[in-house]
């Protein structure tokens, strides 16, 4: 259609579910000498998968915001235009929200790694 630009939608995608289950198998014929690690390795994803989408979204603007160079403001113009430029496809309502999320982070202290 003229005019409109596709909307690309921005999901957080995890697979912790899978790496979990594995994590328990594991764990299930894991000797004493292997079982803290496995049992910290569990504990470690359970932490990840606790986090909210609109953080991981935000880490992730954050990191991006940072590798273009710019060191103001997560959700002003500039920022919003590296977005835009690490994603050539990402429509500009979707790097305003992801700005938003990543600002929300910048102003809560949050690091991005």
């Amino acid at each position: 259609m003229f005019g409109t630009k596709r909307e690309l939608m921005v999901i957080a995608l995890r697979d912790t579910d899978a790496v979990a289950d594995e994590l328990r198998e594991a764990l299930a014929t894991a000797d004493e000498r292997d079982r803290p690690g496995l049992e910290r390795a569990a504990a470690l994803l359970a932490r990840t998968a606790a986090v909210p989408d609109t953080e991981v979204r935000g880490r992730w603007a954050l990191r991006q915001i940072a590798a273009a160079g710019h060191t103001g403001p997560a959700d002003s113009v500039h920022a919003i235009k590296a977005l835009r430029q690490a994603e050539p496809g990402l429509s500009l309502a979707s790097a305003v929200r992801l700005s938003k999320e990543a600002a929300a982070l910048q102003a809560a202290g949050t690091p991005h790694s």
